[in-house]
């Protein structure tokens, strides 16, 4: 083997490694990038709950006792 056709083969092989490594991390942005979505959805739910549940919430005026008192 000379040494161009080594070095040929040794760029083939980590050309294949880098490709692998590649797919891997894509596979692995889509997967977060679908768990933020998720995540974020839910964010928003929550956010309406809390809006209706603090428009159920009395006002401080009416926390005063009554005039009884």
């Amino acid at each position: 083997m000379s040494d161009d056709s080594a070095r040929l083969t040794d760029l083939e092989i980590r050309l294949a490694h880098q490709e692998r490594t590649i797919e891997e991390l894509s596979d692995v942005v889509a997967t977060q990038g679908r768990a933020v979505d998720l995540l974020t959805e839910r964010v928003r739910l929550l956010t309406e709950r809390v809006r209706e549940l603090e428009s159920w919430r009395p006002s401080p005026a009416d926390d005063r006792p009554p005039p009884h008192y």
